[in-house]
């Protein structure tokens, strides 16, 4: 199968900030998904930006988390059904989304659910500082707690179509019911707990069903942990992305009429070595730490907050220590570029970190000390590279 041609199959020398792939917000990013949706739904406020999508009057998204368009196309043979699907992506064009920067679970869920870029709904990265404490605010663990309002304060999609007679539903884990991040991301109408896949795939069929105007979302968990802890080319993952396929056909041959179907994911994911060349240790390094008060984002996709005053410097040396590698902007250089989005809201500009380190090549730079866990990921994500950037948006209709 042929590979579409795009932008990001091209990285420019140096590694300018200009030069890094900025994700198509307002035309085909996953924040353009569920407003798109919504109005072909009718619901008021609502743009269809996504232009290549037709309207159809139930609809269902269902997020495989970890599934990128590359590791897709990569694994024919484990996913059969989503590979023929793959000429349907984007509306027919075969093409796929991007995910938005940085491309993580937190951001990304608060993308699709709130149909608003990172600098708007204020989720810019796996942790972030809270400018209100000084404290690095894990945003998918919610850790420590922070009101979740005032944190990000605009209604969902979900809380939208049902305002405006929709049935709006999701379809998860019963853990996920009251965690303060799908509050903020993606409730509105009926939250329905299931632990299997079955249970949920066919419970948001019913739910497609259960309105003349539906919107509906369910979610699959596996394939991304599965890729953390063993790689995305591994057995336990091409065992969950089996598994994954068939909850994709199980949920096609059951949609009502007037259905579409919209397959996705929150970021694509790459392996990384485990040795110094790809393995860069904040920790152990004295140049990169220095000047350095909190290390926040995760290991492609870094906030870096400077003590005061020390922000130019360590702007400076992270370009010369890592600018053949990353992508190095300052905080009002990763802005400008749209890295986040067209617009920054007041109450997220000091989230972003004075330095925002983006990894081109397939490196890490770990904490060994303070991240243990993250630390010792096999697969990785968050950056703007295709691998984890780019994800699919399969379409099947009744």
């Amino acid at each position: 199968m042929a590979q579409p041609q795009t932008a990001w199959d091209q990285h420019p020398e140096p590694l300018t900030v200009a030069s890094a792939p900025v994700p198509e917000y307002g035309s085909g990013s996953l924040a353009d998904l569920l407003p798109t949706l919504a109005a072909g739904l009718g619901v008021p406020d609502m743009s269809a930006t996504i232009t290549e999508l037709t309207p159809a009057d139930r609809n269902c998204v269902f997020l495989i988390d970890g599934l990128g368009w590359e590791q897709l196309r990569a694994h024919p043979e484990d996913a059969p059904f989503m590979t023929s699907l793959l000429a349907t992506s984007r509306g027919g064009t075969g093409r796929p989304l991007t995910a938005g920067y940085p491309a993580t679970t937190a951001t990304s869920l608060a993308s699709v659910g709130t149909g608003l870029p990172p600098g708007a709904h204020g989720l810019p990265g796996y942790t972030v500082r809270n400018p209100d404490t000084g404290e690095l605010m894990n945003q998918l663990r919610w850790q420590p707690w922070t009101p979740p309002g005032p944190w990000q304060p605009y209604p969902t999609v979900f809380q939208l179509a049902h305002a405006a007679g929709v049935h709006a539903a999701q379809v998860s884990s019963p853990t996920f019911e009251n965690t303060p991040l799908t509050k903020v991301a993606l409730s509105g109408g009926k939250f329905l707990g299931r632990l299997s896949g079955e249970d949920r795939v066919d419970l948001a069929a019913e739910q497609l069903a259960a309105g003349d105007r539906s919107l509906v979302y369910t979610y699959f968990a596996e394939v991304d942990g599965a890729g953390h802890r063993f790689g995305v080319d591994s057995d336990a993952w091409r065992g969950q992305l089996m598994y994954a396929d068939r909850l994709v056909q199980r949920l096609a041959e059951q949609l009502p009429p007037r259905s579409a179907l919209y397959v996705t994911a929150d970021h694509g994911m790459i392996d990384v070595p485990f040795d110094e060349q790809h393995r860069i240790d904040f920790d152990e390094d004295w140049e990169l730490s220095a000047g350095v008060a909190l290390l926040g984002g995760e290991g492609r996709a870094r906030h870096v907050y400077a003590v005061p005053g020390a922000a130019n410097d360590v702007l400076t040396c992270w370009r010369e220590v890592l600018g053949e590698q990353f992508w190095v902007a300052s905080r009002d250089e990763a802005i400008a570029a749209g890295w986040f989005g067209p617009q920054i809201d007041e109450r997220v500009y000091d989230r972003i970190g004075d330095v925002v380190a983006a990894a081109r090549d397939d490196v890490l730079l770990i904490a060994s000390e303070r991240e243990p866990k993250e630390s010792a990921m096999v697969g990785n994500h968050g950056s703007m590279t295709p691998a984890e950037q780019l994800v699919p948006l399969l379409e099947v209709r009744s």
